[in-house]
Protein backbone atom coordinates (compact mmCIF):
# COMPACT_ATOMS: atom_id res chain seq x y z
CA UNK A 1 0.00 0.00 0.00
CA UNK A 2 1.41 3.35 -0.99
CA UNK A 3 -1.44 5.71 -0.13
CA UNK A 4 -4.44 6.03 2.15
CA UNK A 5 -7.26 8.46 1.36
CA UNK A 6 -9.94 8.98 4.02
CA UNK A 7 -12.68 11.36 4.90
CA UNK A 8 -12.53 13.69 7.90
CA UNK A 9 -14.25 11.32 10.31
CA UNK A 10 -12.65 10.84 13.71
CA UNK A 11 -12.59 7.09 13.09
CA UNK A 12 -9.82 7.72 10.54
CA UNK A 13 -8.40 11.11 11.31
CA UNK A 14 -6.59 10.57 14.60
CA UNK A 15 -3.01 10.57 15.86
CA UNK A 16 -2.73 6.78 15.97
CA UNK A 17 -3.62 6.32 12.30
CA UNK A 18 -1.43 9.21 11.16
CA UNK A 19 1.55 7.85 13.11
CA UNK A 20 0.90 4.34 11.77
CA UNK A 21 0.83 5.61 8.18
CA UNK A 22 4.00 7.65 8.75
CA UNK A 23 5.88 4.70 10.26
CA UNK A 24 5.05 2.55 7.22
CA UNK A 25 5.81 5.30 4.70
CA UNK A 26 2.19 5.45 3.55
CA UNK A 27 1.14 8.71 1.89
CA UNK A 28 -1.87 9.88 3.92
CA UNK A 29 -4.49 12.27 2.51
CA UNK A 30 -7.99 13.23 3.53
CA UNK A 31 -11.01 14.82 1.96
CA UNK A 32 -11.74 18.47 2.48
CA UNK A 33 -14.30 19.33 5.14
CA UNK A 34 -17.81 20.04 3.83
CA UNK A 35 -16.92 18.86 0.31
CA UNK A 36 -19.10 15.80 -0.02
CA UNK A 37 -17.93 14.94 -3.52
CA UNK A 38 -14.31 14.47 -2.44
CA UNK A 39 -15.11 10.92 -1.38
CA UNK A 40 -17.83 10.16 -3.91
CA UNK A 41 -16.08 7.08 -5.31
CA UNK A 42 -15.50 5.61 -1.87
CA UNK A 43 -19.05 6.28 -0.75
CA UNK A 44 -20.43 4.66 -3.90
CA UNK A 45 -18.32 1.58 -3.17
CA UNK A 46 -19.66 1.54 0.39
CA UNK A 47 -23.17 1.37 -1.01
CA UNK A 48 -22.26 -1.13 -3.69
CA UNK A 49 -20.10 -3.46 -1.63
CA UNK A 50 -20.17 -2.87 2.10
CA UNK A 51 -23.90 -2.23 2.50
CA UNK A 52 -24.89 -4.90 -0.03
CA UNK A 53 -22.90 -7.68 1.59
CA UNK A 54 -22.64 -6.64 5.26
CA UNK A 55 -25.79 -4.49 5.53
CA UNK A 56 -26.16 -1.34 7.64
CA UNK A 57 -25.61 -2.93 11.04
CA UNK A 58 -22.91 -2.24 13.58
CA UNK A 59 -20.60 -5.16 14.25
CA UNK A 60 -18.49 -4.76 17.36
CA UNK A 61 -17.78 -8.21 18.76
CA UNK A 62 -14.99 -10.69 18.04
CA UNK A 63 -17.50 -13.21 16.70
CA UNK A 64 -18.90 -10.66 14.23
CA UNK A 65 -15.39 -9.70 13.14
CA UNK A 66 -14.55 -13.37 12.54
CA UNK A 67 -17.63 -13.75 10.30
CA UNK A 68 -16.71 -10.58 8.39
CA UNK A 69 -13.14 -11.85 7.95
CA UNK A 70 -14.57 -14.97 6.30
CA UNK A 71 -17.04 -12.97 4.18
CA UNK A 72 -14.73 -10.45 2.48
CA UNK A 73 -12.39 -12.93 0.70
CA UNK A 74 -15.47 -14.59 -0.82
CA UNK A 75 -16.86 -11.23 -1.93
CA UNK A 76 -13.43 -10.36 -3.37
CA UNK A 77 -13.32 -13.57 -5.40
CA UNK A 78 -16.88 -13.09 -6.65
CA UNK A 79 -16.36 -9.50 -7.75
CA UNK A 80 -12.84 -9.73 -9.18
CA UNK A 81 -12.95 -13.12 -10.86
CA UNK A 82 -16.60 -13.84 -11.64
CA UNK A 83 -18.58 -10.60 -12.02
CA UNK A 84 -18.31 -8.71 -15.34
CA UNK A 85 -18.50 -4.94 -15.04
CA UNK A 86 -18.72 -2.05 -17.48
CA UNK A 87 -15.81 0.36 -17.65
CA UNK A 88 -16.39 3.85 -19.07
CA UNK A 89 -13.96 4.90 -21.79
CA UNK A 90 -15.29 8.31 -22.71
CA UNK A 91 -18.25 10.30 -23.95
CA UNK A 92 -20.16 10.37 -27.20
CA UNK A 93 -23.43 11.66 -28.58
CA UNK A 94 -26.62 9.75 -29.22
CA UNK A 95 -28.88 10.24 -32.26
CA UNK A 96 -30.61 13.21 -30.61
CA UNK A 97 -27.28 14.89 -29.86
CA UNK A 98 -27.35 14.23 -26.11
CA UNK A 99 -24.08 13.46 -24.39
CA UNK A 100 -23.79 9.80 -23.35
CA UNK A 101 -21.15 7.58 -21.77
CA UNK A 102 -19.30 5.06 -23.92
CA UNK A 103 -18.31 1.78 -22.26
CA UNK A 104 -15.99 -1.12 -23.02
CA UNK A 105 -17.78 -4.44 -23.34
CA UNK A 106 -18.36 -5.97 -19.87
CA UNK A 107 -15.38 -7.93 -18.49
CA UNK A 108 -14.30 -9.12 -15.08
CA UNK A 109 -11.56 -7.09 -13.40
CA UNK A 110 -9.32 -10.16 -13.74
CA UNK A 111 -9.89 -10.30 -17.51
CA UNK A 112 -8.99 -6.61 -17.75
CA UNK A 113 -5.81 -7.30 -15.79
CA UNK A 114 -4.88 -10.12 -18.17
CA UNK A 115 -5.60 -7.92 -21.20
CA UNK A 116 -3.39 -5.14 -19.79
CA UNK A 117 -0.38 -7.46 -20.00
CA UNK A 118 1.14 -6.32 -16.70
CA UNK A 119 1.34 -9.80 -15.15
CA UNK A 120 4.23 -12.17 -15.64
CA UNK A 121 3.39 -15.49 -17.33
CA UNK A 122 3.75 -17.26 -13.96
CA UNK A 123 1.33 -14.82 -12.28
CA UNK A 124 -1.16 -15.15 -15.13
CA UNK A 125 -1.04 -18.94 -14.96
CA UNK A 126 -1.38 -18.99 -11.17
CA UNK A 127 -4.32 -16.59 -11.13
CA UNK A 128 -6.03 -18.32 -14.07
CA UNK A 129 -5.73 -21.66 -12.28
CA UNK A 130 -7.21 -20.09 -9.18
CA UNK A 131 -10.16 -18.67 -11.15
CA UNK A 132 -10.82 -22.05 -12.73
CA UNK A 133 -10.99 -23.58 -9.22
CA UNK A 134 -13.76 -21.21 -8.13
CA UNK A 135 -17.33 -22.48 -7.97
CA UNK A 136 -19.78 -19.55 -8.32
CA UNK A 137 -22.71 -21.44 -6.79
CA UNK A 138 -20.64 -22.53 -3.78
CA UNK A 139 -19.37 -18.98 -3.24
CA UNK A 140 -22.95 -17.63 -3.40
CA UNK A 141 -24.09 -20.21 -0.81
CA UNK A 142 -21.18 -19.41 1.49
CA UNK A 143 -21.85 -15.65 1.23
CA UNK A 144 -25.56 -16.20 1.99
CA UNK A 145 -24.71 -18.39 5.00
CA UNK A 146 -22.31 -15.79 6.39
CA UNK A 147 -24.85 -13.01 5.82
CA UNK A 148 -27.46 -15.03 7.70
CA UNK A 149 -24.99 -15.47 10.54
CA UNK A 150 -24.37 -11.71 10.63
CA UNK A 151 -28.12 -11.09 10.78
CA UNK A 152 -28.48 -13.45 13.73
CA UNK A 153 -25.53 -11.86 15.55
CA UNK A 154 -26.78 -8.30 15.01
CA UNK A 155 -30.49 -9.06 15.49
CA UNK A 156 -30.89 -8.04 19.12
CA UNK A 157 -28.80 -4.85 18.83
CA UNK A 158 -30.53 -3.88 15.61
CA UNK A 159 -34.05 -4.48 16.96
CA UNK A 160 -33.32 -2.30 20.00
CA UNK A 161 -32.04 0.53 17.78
CA UNK A 162 -35.04 0.19 15.47
CA UNK A 163 -37.59 0.12 18.28
CA UNK A 164 -36.02 3.19 19.85
CA UNK A 165 -36.78 5.19 16.69
CA UNK A 166 -40.50 4.33 16.67
CA UNK A 167 -42.69 6.50 18.88
CA UNK A 168 -45.03 4.39 20.94
CA UNK A 169 -48.77 4.85 20.48
CA UNK A 170 -49.50 3.15 23.79
CA UNK A 171 -49.76 5.10 27.03
CA UNK A 172 -46.81 5.01 29.38
CA UNK A 173 -47.87 2.36 31.90
CA UNK A 174 -45.48 3.69 34.52
CA UNK A 175 -47.65 6.76 34.99
CA UNK A 176 -50.83 4.74 35.43
CA UNK A 177 -54.12 4.93 33.63
CA UNK A 178 -56.67 7.46 34.82
CA UNK A 179 -60.23 6.27 34.90
CA UNK A 180 -63.15 8.63 35.33
CA UNK A 181 -65.27 7.75 38.29
CA UNK A 182 -69.02 7.94 38.07
CA UNK A 183 -70.41 10.56 40.45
Amino acid sequence: MTGLDTDNGSEFLNHTVIEWAGDLGIYFTRGRPYKKNDQATIESKNGHLVRKYAFYYRYDTDTERAVLNRLWPLVNDRLNYLTPTKKPIGYGNDAAGHRTRIYHPPQTPFDRLLAAGVLSPAQSAQMSTYRESLNPAKIARQIADLQNRLLVLAKEKTEQLYLATIPSQLPDVRTGVRVKTAS
